[in-house]
């Protein structure tokens, strides 16, 4: 459901002892069936160049995810002469010239068109073209928590993030539009009813897949096909059109409210516990634009959401699909693997982070040169925020923690405790330029979780 394409080997007994109850038998392909888009075990030797090009293919095809390969131990000793195959590229079926010219006499024809933008749009191509398309209109783009940095926070036309509550800043430029343009868009990331409650937005649906069926999501206008060439056809249309021009006072509202939001903690002094807004104001700032950070599972991940904004795709990835708690910590290594030039660093949960603790030996032993900072306040944050949402209290969600340093000390990580808000900056600073693996704790003032959902309840739209 996160849109990740994953390719998943797994071993499996003899294929002579799989009819029947046998030691460490189970059947692994069907336990996967339902969360993997393919799945399939090999039964000779000689397939397994088709199979391996199957589950690649199939995991890399838009909307992208896991495959699933098992392979019986009897045939994996067997010796084959089969070859792989060449990957081959193919084009993707893009919209028709009917639909793409319908869909621009709706945009052309709006007085306050928006667009938000999902997890397709993290696909370098989308986001090229999206910000082309953005660049000459100037519509304003609400990103989901998994489309991040799809547009540079920095232009104008970004509108940041929306899916925290069903109110927020973002959700008055929604609420003021009358059009919106979903691209690449899943209902998992941010469900209709919450910007389309009444189910009458006049709504254009891009993506590689039609539409899901919901009451609130209904599109009739629909282009189905590769999002980077719809975007570009579009881009060519406002071109022969000689540009277009649109009633902006309402974005530049939400633009200028939420940035207001984003900066009003960044010269905090606080010491014992530190504001989740001062913590992701300098963490932004540690980072470069083309650095990497991931956020776990827990009350940090709403905060990241909304506080911390990207310059470029695929630099803030944030588990939003299934939610699985657990995932910053291997994710961080796997990430320093692949961009070793980058700064990598993982925003946990304490809650989450001992969930992999054990991996902290992992990146020792590969000598990962990352950071991985610990939001601290011993309990699940996030359930006791709902639940004191919605019951006013929350119960039996307390847990102790390690000492942390002794902890980072027997891992032989560099440790880090930072309890005043003035020293995190530079606390950050030299955790990023450490060589190997580095935890930062920092005790977390999470009083503000209800104190953000109140405000969000009294927010007044600009106009």
């Amino acid at each position: 459901m996160d849109r990740a394409p994953m390719l998943v080997l797994t071993g499996q007994g003899a294929s002579t002892r799989l009819h029947k109850e046998s030691h460490q038998i189970m059947d692994v392909v069907s336990m996967f069936e339902p969360v993997t888009k393919w799945a399939m075990g090999v039964v000779h030797e000689d397939t397994i160049p088709e199979i391996v090009r199957k589950a690649v293919r199939l995991a890399r095809t838009e909307k992208p995810g896991a495959c699933l390969i098992e392979l019986p131990e009897d045939i994996a000793k067997n010796e084959s002469t089969a070859e792989p195959l060449t990957p081959r590229l193919f084009r993707r079926p893009v919209a028709d010239d009917f639909i793409l010219d319908a869909a621009f006499e709706k945009i052309r024809n709006a007085k306050r068109p928006i667009i938000i933008a999902g997890n397709g749009c993290i696909r370098r191509r989308a986001s090229q073209q999206l910000r082309r398309l953005c660049e000459k209109t100037g519509i304003g783009v609400i990103s989901t928590f998994m489309a991040k940095g799809c547009v540079d926070m920095d232009a104008d036309y970004c509108l940041f993030t929306v899916g925290l509550a069903a109110k927020d800043v973002g959700d008055c430029g929604l609420a003021a539009s009358d059009l919106i343009i979903t691209l690449g868009y899943d209902m998992v990331e941010y469900h209709p009813r919450l910007w389309n409650p009444d189910g009458d937005k006049d709504v254009i649906h891009a993506d590689f897949l039609p539409a899901e069926i919901d009451a609130n999501y209904h599109p009739d206008t629909e282009l189905i096909g590769d999002l980077a060439h719809t975007l570009e056809q579009l881009v060519q249309r406002v071109d022969a059109a000689g540009g277009l021009s649109y009633d902006n006072s309402q974005q530049a509202g939400v633009r200028r409210d939420m940035l207001a939001e984003i900066t009003a903690h960044r010269d905090d002094v606080t010491e014992g516990t530190i504001r989740p807004q001062k913590v992701l104001w300098d963490v932004r700032e540690a980072m470069g634009a083309h650095d990497i950070l991931l956020s776990d599972v827990g009350a940090h991940k709403m905060w990241i959401a909304r506080y911390y904004q990207c310059h470029e795709p695929n630099t803030c990835l944030i588990p939003n699909g299934f939610c699985s708690m657990g995932f910053a910590l291997p994710g961080v290594i796997a990430a320093n693997l692949v961009h070793p030039d980058r700064k990598v660093m993982a925003i946990c949960g304490d809650a989450g982070f001992l969930m992999n603790v054990q991996e902290m030996e992992t990146a020792r032993r590969l000598d990962s040169d990352i950071v991985v900072m610990v939001w601290e306040d011993h309990a699940y944050g996030l359930i006791a925020w709902k639940q004191e949402g919605e019951f006013g209290r929350h119960t039996d969600l307390a847990f102790g923690n390690p000492d942390w340093m002794k902890l980072a000390d027997s891992f032989g990580w560099h440790g880090h405790h930072v309890e005043n808000s003035a020293e995190l900056a530079t606390a950050l600073r030299q955790a990023l330029d450490e060589k190997g693996p580095s935890l930062v704790v920092v005790p977390i003032d999470y009083r503000e979780n209800m104190l953000l959902t109140e405000r969000l309840g009294n927010i007044v739209c600009p106009i």
